[in-house]
C-alpha cells in the first residue's frame, strides 16, 4: 500500500492540535500532576509540562514572547524552524531546529527562562514543522508575556526589522 505524504491538516487532526495565541498550533500532552507542585514567585506550578507545537504555511510564525520557565524543544518532523532569541543584554542568537544535523540544525534546543523568543517555519517541501516542548517549572500563561512591538523595539532598537517581522502590529 502506498501512503500519501501527510500535510499540516493531517497532523493537526491526528494530534488534536488547537490554535496557539503566539501563532501555530499546540496541545498539552503532559503535566506532572502526580508530583507535588513547585512554589514559584508566580504561584504554584507543575514541576514540568510538555506540549506538541506545530507551525504551518498558513500560520508560519511563533510571535516574540517571553517565558519565565526554562524550555527544552525537541524537533520531530517536517520542515526546519528558525528560532530567534534576544537575550537581556540585547544580543541576538539565531538557531535552526531540523533533521539535517550535518548542516548544523538542532534536534534539541534549550531556551532558558528570561529570553525573548520567536520562531518561524522555513521553506521546505512539507508545509509544516512539528516540535515538542518540555517546560520546567511547568508552563502557565501567567508566566508568559507576548511581545509588544513598540516596547520591544524601544528596548532593542538594533533588532527593529526582526521584531517588526515577528510580532503582530496590533500590540
Amino acid at each position: 500500500m502506498i501512503k500519501a505524504k501527510a500535510n499540516a491538516q493531517d497532523v493537526i487532526t491526528a494530534l488534536n492540535l488547537e490554535p496557539h495565541v503566539e501563532g501555530g498550533y499546540f496541545r498539552r500532552t503532559y503535566q506532572s500532576d502526580h508530583r507535588d507542585s513547585l512554589e514559584t514567585a508566580g504561584g504554584p506550578r507543575y514541576l514540568m509540562t510538555s506540549i506538541y507545537y506545530l507551525l504551518t504555511e498558513q500560520s508560519p510564525v511563533g510571535q516574540f514572547h517571553f517565558n519565565r520557565s526554562d524550555i527544552l524543544h525537541y524537533f520531530h518532523l517536517g520542515d526546519a524552524i528558525e528560532y530567534n532569541l534576544i537575550h537581556a543584554d540585547g544580543s541576538l542568537q539565531t538557531l535552526v531546529m531540523g533533521s539535517d544535523v550535518l548542516a548544523g540544525q538542532h534536534l534539541q534546543l534549550h531556551v532558558p527562562g528570561g529570553i525573548w523568543k520567536a520562531s518561524r517555519l522555513l521553506d521546505g517541501s512539507n508545509g509544516f514543522g512539528l516540535i515538542s516542548e518540555a517546560v520546567s517549572p511547568g508552563f502557565d500563561f501567567a508566566d508568559m508575556e507576548m511581545g509588544d512591538r513598540e516596547k520591544l523595539t524601544a528596548q532593542f532598537p538594533q533588532h527593529r526589522a526582526l521584531i517588526e517581522k515577528l510580532t503582530r502590529g496590533d500590540g
